[in-house]
């Protein structure tokens, strides 16, 4: 067979009425698919539906969930947020922080039915990781909890091996482990370790006097049993420019105590700090 008897035969055969009607077939069947496949997609994705995104910052967690639903949107929690300097800091705890997706009037973009929006909401506390403060000294551990905001209570407890270190630490009078997350601010108790009594002392008169001075002559003096309250103060900078009030054991002039004698020192802040 020559090749121009060859093309004859291919020839005959594409024009042939079977060739032609299945040919036809095959083209309205890829047509009627890419119809409907196009009639599935529109209604599957809502073609054509704009849903504008309303504001929802400043509004509690609450009404912007029933926004969303009035809208046929739909809601999901990222986190919570604590930022004390953001003037939503005041409104009550679980007020929007910050939305995904932004609102359409600022960002312009629409979205369709059953869209899900983040919302991060505010908190008013700030969590922050127990520090590990076993075997550590007395002063050491204080001023570790005074770095990460934490307030403390010293009690002691006759140890033979552990004067003057921590052999215990407590949130809330039960055991706290490192790593644990408590709010800033939180009153950790350290359990420390004494094995002498000491030596009687001239009883200090610490009222009137700045933090940083009492706990000077403390230590000079070998106090080490201190508890500092101060009511007011919310930072380490309130603490610091706090003045002393009130103290127990109270001043009396040629009172002695003896070293181990805890010593409980009350501050209020300073009216010229404001």
């Amino acid at each position: 067979m020559n090749f121009i008897s060859l093309f004859n035969n291919i020839k005959s055969f594409i024009f042939s009425k079977h060739f032609l009607k299945h040919f036809g077939y095959i083209i309205i069947f890829h047509l009627c698919a890419i119809f409907f496949t196009i009639l599935y997609l529109n209604f599957a994705t809502n073609h054509g539906e704009k849903i504008a995104v309303p504001n929802l910052v400043g509004l509690s967690a609450e009404v912007a969930k029933q926004k969303l639903e009035d809208l046929g949107l739909e809601y999901q929690i990222l986190d919570s947020v604590y930022d004390a300097k953001s003037p939503l800091f005041k409104k009550p705890e679980g007020t929007v922080y910050e939305q995904l997706v932004e609102p359409t009037f600022s960002s312009l973009i629409f979205v369709k039915s059953n869209r899900v929006i983040g919302l991060r909401l505010t908190k008013k506390n700030e969590l922050i990781e127990m520090p590990s403060l076993i075997h550590k000294q007395v002063q050491f551990a204080q001023s570790i909890l005074e770095g990460r905001g934490l307030r403390y209570v010293i009690k002691y407890r006759a140890s033979s091996e552990e004067n003057g270190s921590v052999i215990e630490q407590l949130y809330k009078g039960q055991r706290i482990k490192d790593g644990v997350r408590i709010s800033v601010g939180a009153v950790i108790t350290l359990i420390v370790g004494q094995n002498d009594l000491g030596e009687p002392i001239n009883t200090p008169n610490l009222v009137g006097l700045y933090r940083d001075e009492a706990i000077n002559i403390l230590d000079t003096m070998g106090i080490t049993s201190y508890n500092i309250i101060c009511p007011d103060c919310f930072t380490f900078e309130d603490s610091i420019s706090a003045i002393i009030y009130s103290q127990t054991p109270e001043y009396i002039e040629g009172a002695t105590v003896l070293k181990s004698t805890q010593f409980t020192i009350t501050m209020q802040k300073n009216p010229l700090e404001e």
